[in-house]
Order: structure tokens, then C-alpha cells, then sequence
């Protein structure tokens, strides 16, 4: 008797950390997370209506940042929750996605990059339902993920600002328009980074 009291008393102990996610849906780090998806439709709007290049880049700056936050704030305060781990990732490939479809409507990133990016997180999407399968919880965020998000956001964010520009390496011919940077064009640093 007194051995299942001492297991409950441990179990909900854990209950809203990465292991043991809570069933909350009002956390602060899940508002967080609401109000980055909230902001990533506004950047969208406000850069490719040509709004005010630099208030849409403060706006993506912003929502990017608190990628970071809303994870640390779960972890601390142990109000990791189901929802969170769903919706994280979905919200910062929304972020991602914004920040491609804004610079190839405005003509400053090629398409095939947007094609490439959309169609990596296609596959991994899909990868998804395949180990959902074998799996009953969502697969935890992993260290190189999170560094692929954090350059494609710098690069991104780099790009949006259009600073500092680079001279291209001239690597291949300046004809071959698809390869910006490769060839002679001079492109953003973030470029690089994409």
C-alpha cells in the first residue's frame, strides 16, 4: 500500500516535464507559443506588402526569439505540456515557411531553395506518421534540429534585413542565375547561412 502511494506521489511530481507532458492547454509557454503564430502571420503581411521592411524584420526577430523562450519557460516552471510538443515544432515551421514565401514573393530568394526547404519538412512531416506508428508520444526536438532551425532563422532573418551583402565567390559562372552567391552576384550573408 504504502509502495503505490510513494509511485503516485513521484509520478505526478513529474507530470510537465519532457518525459511526463501535462494534458494543460493554458500555460505560459503555450500562450507564447500562440502569440508566436500570431506574429508570423503579421510579419508575412507587413513584408510582402511592402509595409516597412525593418518593422516586419523587428516583428520575425521577435517571434524567432521566443522559440527559445517558451521552451525554457515549460522546462523551468515543469509545465511541458502535449500540446506544447505538438505545436511547437508546427509553429516554428510556420515561422520558417513565412520567411521563405515573403523572400521568394519579393524576388530575393530562389525558388528551388523554398522548394527544397518546404520539401525537406514535407518528408519529415510525413517520416513522422511512420514512427507515430511505433511510437505513442511525440518524438522529442533533438540538439541538430534545433541547430538546423536556429541557422535557417539566422540565415533568414539576415536575409530579410538585406545586410551586410557579401561579393559572390564566382565558384560557378555569373550566367547561372539559380546559384546567387556561387556565382558573381553579390547576395545578403544569410544567403549562407540558407
Amino acid at each position: 500500500m504504502a509502495a503505490g502511494k510513494i509511485r503516485k506521489k513521484i509520478k505526478k511530481e513529474l507530470i510537465g516535464t519532457s518525459d511526463y507532458p501535462s494534458n494543460k492547454i493554458f500555460t505560459i509557454s503555450n500562450f507564447i507559443t500562440f502569440t508566436r503564430l500570431i506574429l508570423t502571420g503579421v510579419f508575412l503581411f507587413l513584408f510582402v506588402t511592402d509595409y516597412n521592411r525593418y518593422v516586419a524584420l523587428v516583428i520575425y526577430a521577435v517571434a524567432a526569439s521566443t522559440d527559445w523562450l517558451d521552451g525554457q519557460i515549460a522546462r523551468m516552471t515543469k509545465t511541458v505540456s502535449w500540446l506544447g510538443k505538438m505545436l511547437d515544432p508546427i509553429v516554428d515551421r510556420a515561422l520558417l515557411f513565412c520567411g521563405v514565401v515573403g523572400l521568394v514573393a519579393r524576388h530575393e530568394l530562389p525558388l528551388w531553395i523554398c522548394l527544397a526547404i518546404v520539401g525537406r519538412d514535407i518528408y519529415l512531416f510525413l517520416g513522422n506518421f511512420v514512427v507515430k506508428r511505433y511510437h505513442r508520444r511525440p518524438i522529442d526536438v533533438v540538439f541538430i534540429g534545433k541547430l538546423a532551425t536556429a541557422l535557417l532563422m539566422s540565415g533568414f532573418t539576415l536575409m530579410l534585413l538585406g545586410l551586410p551583402v557579401l561579393d559572390g565567390m564566382g565558384i560557378v559562372s555569373s550566367s547561372i542565375t539559380w546559384l546567387p552567391g556561387l556565382n558573381g552576384e553579390a547576395v545578403p550573408l544569410g544567403m549562407y547561412f540558407v
